[in-house]
Parts: structure tokens; C-alpha cells; sequence
């Protein structure tokens, strides 16, 4: 087996190699007086005390490299965690549509089937990555919109309107649950006139992103339940101050707004 210094040190408890040194210090210290006056003792003392701030130094350097890479892995597990937690009570809805027009409509749940299979692997894999192209989100908010108008027996009035730059990226899954809440609390509740107004454009590396949608005010407040938490929490991880989120009501009208600074 191979010996070298650097595996000796490394053998030496840390506690007693540190307390090795601030003696030797406080010796060279209490010493200074009887040798103060000797060159080679001056010249060794210096040397000792400058080796003596480099390693402390260097532990100090050491130690915060540490708790930011904590803190990065800390982040990373929590933004995982987020991502994990979209989407799947509307999977599960759309699997109970399926379940009912299986016998009834063939061919509606086979197209179903190849939209739900589109979005699932949409989420999986690109949901997976820190950053996806702009237009694989506005299809994917298009995606969503063609299953929910599949899903539904009534007539419903969504305009999109998208003019953006095909070399932007963003995180993954961001517009969805903005999206799903207009569709949850507005137009699942309406029996007629529901609408969704969805805009999103670019523009200085900025992205603009804004939904408006209908709903009943003689329903009680819903709670808006985790989506919108887990959307703040995700902006402030990956976008912080660099994005703003607000929401406004006017009567039966609800709108929320979304800016990205890229």
C-alpha cells in the first residue's frame, strides 16, 4: 500500500491538527520575547503565521463552498419535489372522461388516448429538464385545451393568442397550472358562456404571459389548493426577482399575469 503525505495528514483528526497549530502559535507568541531579537526566529515566526491564515483561510473557503452546494442540492430536491406534484388530478380526470366514453364514443376516447399520451410523455421527460423551448410550452397549453374541449358537452369560447421567439426557453410546466385553475374554477362551474382568454408573447428577453377567465360569483370561494403555492415556490427557486405573478378580480371576471425577465 502506497504512503504519502497527503494520506498521513488525512488520518490526523482535524480537531487535533488545528489544536497542533494554535499552540505552536501561541508558543511561537509567548517565545517572541526571549527570541524576538534572533532573524531566524523572525523569519520562521512569519512563515509559520502566514501557512497559519492560509489554511484558515482555505478551511473558511472550504466551509461556505459547502453550504452553497447544500443549499444548491437542497433546491434542486425541492424544485424536483414541485414538479412532481403537477398535473396528475387532471390526468385522472381525463381517465375517468375515457372510462365513460369508451362504450359510448370509440373513436372520441382514441383520440383522447393519443392527447393524453402526448401531454403524459410531455410531462415526463421535458418535465424532467431545468429549461424547454417556449413553443414546446404553448403546444403544450394547446394540447390541453384541444383534451378539455374533447371532454366537454358544452360549447366553449377559448382564444390563445401566442407571438413569441422560437430561442427562448423557460422552465418546464410553468403556464399549465395558471391555466388549469382558469378551467377549474371557471369553466367546469358554467353551464354556458364560459370563456378563456390566454395571451403570451416575448418581447427584451422578457416573457409576457396573461389568462382571463369567467366564472360563477354565486359559488363559494375554492380554496386554490397547492397549485398556485407550488407555482410561487417554483418562481422563487428558478426566476428570483426576476419575475412578477398577480392576480385581479372584477365582478365574475378573473385574471392573472405572469412576467418572466429571461
Amino acid at each position: 500500500m502506497k504512503w504519502s503525505v497527503n494520506n498521513f495528514f488525512r488520518r490526523i483528526p482535524k480537531w487535533l491538527f488545528w489544536s497542533f497549530l494554535i499552540v505552536n502559535a501561541f508558543i511561537i507568541l509567548i517565545f517572541n520575547d526571549f527570541f524576538g531579537d534572533s532573524e531566524i526566529f523572525g523569519i520562521l515566526a512569519f512563515f509559520y503565521f502566514l501557512l497559519l491564515i492560509f489554511l484558515l483561510s482555505r478551511w473558511i473557503f472550504k466551509q461556505i463552498r459547502s453550504l452553497i452546494n447544500l443549499k444548491n442540492e437542497k433546491a434542486k430536491t425541492e424544485l424536483l419535489h414541485l414538479k412532481s406534484q403537477v398535473n396528475p388530478h387532471f390526468f385522472f380526470n381525463t381517465l375517468n372522461n375515457l372510462y365513460g366514453l369508451v362504450g359510448t364514443d370509440t373513436k372520441k376516447a382514441q383520440e383522447l388516448i393519443l392527447k393524453l399520451s402526448d401531454m403524459m410523455r410531455y410531462s415526463i421527460y421535458e418535465g424532467e429538464k431545468e429549461v424547454v423551448t417556449l413553443k414546446a410550452e404553448v403546444d403544450y397549453l394547446y394540447n390541453y385545451i384541444a383534451l378539455h374541449k374533447m371532454r366537454y358537452h358544452k360549447q366553449i369560447d377559448v382564444t390563445f393568442k401566442a407571438e413569441i421567439e422560437d430561442n427562448y426557453k423557460v422552465m418546464p410546466l410553468l403556464f399549465i397550472i395558471l391555466l388549469e385553475n382558469a378551467f377549474k374554477h371557471g369553466v367546469e362551474n358554467l353551464s354556458k358562456d364560459a370563456y378563456v382568454y390566454i395571451d403570451i408573447n416575448t418581447k427584451d428577453k422578457k416573457v409576457f404571459f396573461e389568462i382571463e377567465n369567467n366564472f360563477d360569483q354565486t359559488l363559494p370561494k375554492e380554496d386554490k389548493g397547492i397549485g398556485l403555492k407550488n407555482l410561487k415556490r417554483r418562481l422563487e427557486l428558478v426566476y428570483p426577482k426576476k419575475h412578477a405573478l398577480s392576480f385581479s378580480t372584477t365582478e365574475n371576471v378573473y385574471k392573472a399575469k405572469l412576467t418572466l425577465q429571461l
